[in-house]
């Protein structure tokens, strides 16, 4: 399914199709597991007291409207993302809450900002999968107020999260047509800190700090199977198998490799991740203006 988004690309036609569909419908889920990673950020925002906030890759909108609450009447928050399906879902809930968050369908990368519009930048997991990211850097540099600052969280690397392969590596050998990981765009994007440096330093962001922080996460364990067989590479194929005892194998399969992480009737993992801060260099803007 192709949609109007500025901006279009392959992420975006992944994250408007299968897997934006089952983000969006899984939200409670999501939201659930994410929980301890959208505190850390808010309190991120909370040391800072933005008042004009930019969420990247918002998703269902779970960070930005926690941005919004925490704001009040003395800030403004906004999401970007390219999914509709889960932009579509974050709107209903910004009405649900009577929330003054607003959301951009469109790609961060690419998307024209007014210039110096945010004192602040962040994401929860948004910012990995842009095509081409010292641009796109570049263009939220540009969103930016010369005071602004940055606060991010993305993935460390594979081999730290072993709970977010599981499902793939236990799948692969009955199935051997998971989407790969490595390269290009994706979850593990900014595993490699000198390379987060080197993408920031490039585009305007200075002060690059890189915190590994590692935190537990749980949802009941009532609801492991419609995590692995709904979301990530595995879920976005295992639809196309069509022999139900097929099927049945690679869910038996997987769902054994996740007994190491259930607890009780509760699934615990821990999410090794980035904190990412960083500050707007004013001396870019003359370089960026040009």
């Amino acid at each position: 399914m192709h949609v109007a988004v500025q901006g279009y690309d392959e992420q975006a036609a992944l994250w408007n199709g299968q897997a934006g569909e089952a983000w969006a419908a899984e939200q409670d889920l999501l939201d659930t597991m994410f929980k301890p990673l959208e505190d850390r950020l808010v309190e991120a925002i909370w040391m800072v007291g933005p008042k004009a906030l930019l969420d990247v890759g918002c998703g269902t909108g779970a960070t930005t409207l926690a941005a919004a609450l925490l704001r009040g009447d003395h800030g403004s928050s906004t999401g970007i993302d390219v999914s509709a399906p889960m932009l579509g879902l974050a709107r209903s809930r910004a009405a649900a809450e009577h929330s003054p968050a607003r959301f951009i369908l469109a790609d961060a990368q690419t998307y024209p900002f007014g210039a110096a519009s945010f004192d602040m930048i962040v994401s929860r997991f948004g910012v990995m999968f842009f095509a081409d990211p010292v641009a796109a850097f570049q263009n939220l540099r540009r969103a930016s107020r010369a005071t602004a600052q940055m606060r991010l969280l993305a993935w460390r690397s594979a081999a730290e999260n072993p709970f977010m392969t599981a499902a793939e590596n236990a799948a692969a050998p009955l199935l051997g047509t998971v989407p790969p990981r490595a390269g290009g765009p994706g979850q593990f994007a900014f595993a490699d800190p000198a390379y987060v440096r080197s993408v920031l330093g490039r585009s305007g962001w200075a002060a690059v700090e890189l915190r590994p922080i590692n935190v537990t996460c749980s949802f009941p364990a009532s609801e492991l199977e419609r995590f692995f067989t709904r979301l990530g590479p595995l879920g976005r194929v295992l639809g196309d198998v069509a022999d139900p005892s097929q099927r049945a194998a690679i869910v038996e399969r997987v769902r054994t490799a996740f007994e190491p992480f259930l607890f009780g009737g509760e699934v615990r993992f821990v999410a090794a991740c980035w904190m990412i801060s960083a500050r707007a260099c004013p001396a870019y803007r003359e370089r960026i203006d040009d």
